[in-house]
């Protein structure tokens, strides 16, 4: 069975899926359909029309607004597009939990390129986010101008899935956003070592919403554990394929120094294989890089710049 979406809506938002004129927030809150018929939110952020736009694929228990800071940081220069996936923030959550799947979320991302007209992207892709930029890539290399993999690969270290099965999907709700982020502190400190609180508030402000109970909670259907449950899971399948898709054009792998995901022999083995990979390692993070660290965005400003 599926959760019950908390109400994060905006009453701004007009029928036509953009946010009415007002404040300075710097994008518009719209949505597309996927096939199955599910309403589903990305904010779009403007930037020239003589480039093609960035679009930032969060990780499995993410939403735009994980986005936030580098998309609010390449606005103007460039249009970026921050989708959330079924089961996730604004967008609608499916009643078939076996759809919360990567190939679905490509297929759902393939809607929304149609209906924006989008033939060609630079992906930034975290973890989730660069397993679909991959399979993307292996069925239609020419959409991808570029590609940014945040601490993902074709191979996934297991113990770290493992640590991910442990808490995903298990809600739970914090009377204030201090307890949230205190919380998030104990699951998450060996990735984020250098955090102060003000770190975990803010992290803690793009995984959850204030509910309509007054208490905060978790902004994603918790049916979204379910297909990646270690009972529920596909067999493995090999992604050196959906990776290699990626040579001929600028790609980026941005790995955490101490990523439970990511090994730093598959990073190596990544490299071997598509000689031309820049291969950037933050220091003193696990999986997985904010996006926000100077290394993760000196790599992506220059990433850009070799983009046509």
């Amino acid at each position: 069975m599926t959760g019950v979406p908390i109400d994060s809506s905006d009453p701004a938002k007009s029928e036509t899926g953009f946010a009415e004129p007002g404040g300075d927030k710097g994008w518009s809150d719209r949505y597309w359909q996927s096939a199955d018929g599910l309403r589903l939110h990305f904010r779009d952020y403007p930037g020239r029309a003589d480039r093609p736009p960035v679009i930032a694929l969060h990780g499995l228990t993410r939403n735009s607004r994980d986005a936030a800071q580098l998309a609010e940081r390449l606005a103007g220069g460039w249009r970026v597009l921050a989708p959330e996936m079924r089961g996730r923030g604004m967008s609608d959550y499916a009643q078939d939990s076996a759809s919360y799947n990567p190939l679905q979320y490509v297929a759902d991302l393939k809607e929304l390129l149609g209906q924006e007209g989008i033939s060609r992207f630079v992906a930034v892709g975290t973890s989730l986010g660069g397993l679909m930029t991959m399979l993307l890539a292996l069925e239609d290399p020419s959409r991808i101008a570029a590609a940014v993999l945040v601490d993902v690969g074709p191979v996934l270290d297991e113990a770290g899935i493992a640590q991910i099965r442990e808490y995903v999907g298990q809600g739970g709700s914090f009377p204030t956003w201090v307890h949230a982020a205190r919380a998030l502190q104990e699951l998450h400190a060996a990735a984020h070592p250098g955090f102060e609180l003000e770190d975990w508030l803010a992290m803690a402000k793009r995984l959850m919403v204030l509910g309509a109970n007054g208490r905060v909670a978790y902004d994603y259907d918790m049916s979204i554990a379910e297909p990646f449950s270690s009972a529920a899971a596909p067999p493995s399948v090999d992604l050196w394929p959906a990776f290699e898709a990626l040579a001929g054009r600028p790609v980026l792998l941005l790995r955490g120094e101490t990523s439970s995901i990511l090994s730093r022999e598959t990073a190596d083995e990544m490299k071997r294989r598509m000689p031309g990979l820049e291969v950037v390692t933050v220091p003193g993070t696990g999986h997985a890089p904010t996006l926000a660290e100077p290394e993760s965005l000196a790599a992506i400003d220059s990433l850009l710049t070799q983009v046509a």
